[in-house]
């Protein structure tokens, strides 16, 4: 009897998490780990391993949250890439409109630039609204955007794709020509899988992907990651 009653508070206690877990999200949404529970998630805006120097408002867990659909999508390029002892790596994936908000503060004080030489040496602060690196909406915040790169499953380090994440610099457009061509080779593995399973790329930035035919086209979300 007295085992009974433990399994059963178990079971409660589970539910109960899963319940929450579906509970603190808006409909539609999901954490991606219950879909991919290997996926490897390094949201860089949690940490102060960014172009701003600092954490971002509104990422207050390392959590990895998307739209359904886009999670689903995202667990048949996982399955694929394990055929060949790789993994993905997130780092980011929804990303509420108070965190663009953030950005844009951050993109006007001028004076701010701790991290330009990492993230953006060849490219004035002043200019990166023009050149399109930073924008007054993402869509990153309607849950179906991610940033990613592929890893060894190995020794668990990124494959090289020619240019750090979130570079900003013509290293960082697809199509770049001055790399090698393991480099090449490398980002033409990922723009083919993620494509093949319905994410369009962006031009301007080898990690930056949304899913084809998203659930939220013209919706901004601001809940935080937690």
């Amino acid at each position: 009897m007295k085992n009974k009653i433990i399994i059963c508070l178990l079971l409660l206690i589970s539910f109960g998490f899963t319940k929450q877990d579906t509970t603190n999200l808006p409909e539609g949404f999901v954490y991606v780990k219950t879909i991919i529970p290997d996926i490897d998630v390094e949201l860089r805006y949690y940490s102060t391993h960014n172009f701003v120097g600092d954490t971002i408002v509104g990422y207050k867990a390392n959590t990895l949250i998307l739209t359904k659909q886009s999670a689903e999508a995202l667990k048949k390029v996982q399955d694929e890439l394990q055929q060949q002892n790789l993994c993905l790596r997130v780092y980011d994936g929804y990303r509420p409109q108070r965190a663009v908000n953030h950005f844009m503060r951050w993109a006007k004080d001028l004076n701010d630039t701790i991290n330009k030489q990492e993230f953006y040496p060849e490219v004035e602060k002043r200019f990166l609204f023009r050149e399109e690196y930073i924008a007054t909406r993402s869509g990153h915040s309607r849950g179906s955007t991610v940033d990613l790169t592929i890893i060894d499953g190995n020794t668990n380090e990124p494959l090289d794709m020619g240019s750090p994440y979130d570079f900003f610099g013509q290293q960082s457009w697809v199509n770049y020509e001055n790399i090698t061509d393991e480099q090449k080779a490398n980002r033409q593995l990922l723009q083919q899988v993620m494509l093949k399973h319905n994410f369009r790329n962006y031009s301007k930035e080898w990690w930056h992907f949304t899913l084809r035919w998203e659930p939220f086209p013209d919706t901004y979300f601001d809940f935080e990651v937690e």
